[in-house]
């Protein structure tokens, strides 16, 4: 087989393995993003603009460390997030 055909070959796979990845975890990222939106109901819920900000805060915190990783791929960060002190 030749060189430059198995790259080619081997860098497909890995294109659409992102891409099959990429679409069911975006899907399911804005998924999630909006049932976080859906607390917003006050007929349902109890919340101040201090529990709002950090919802907000760590929503973007997180995409700026998303925006980090594809600059730097070998940057890692939090995964937890607690509402409370």
């Amino acid at each position: 087989m030749n060189w430059s055909l198995k790259m080619t070959t081997k860098d497909s796979v890995k294109r659409e393995k992102f891409q099959v990845l990429a679409e069911k975890r975006m899907t399911n990222a804005l998924h999630n993003i909006k049932l976080v939106g859906n607390l917003s109901n006050r007929s349902a819920y109890k919340y101040d603009e201090k529990d709002v900000r950090k919802i907000v805060k760590a929503l973007e915190d997180a995409i700026s460390e998303l925006k980090q990783r594809f600059r730097n791929p070998s940057s890692t960060g939090r995964i937890e997030f607690k509402i409370g002190e």
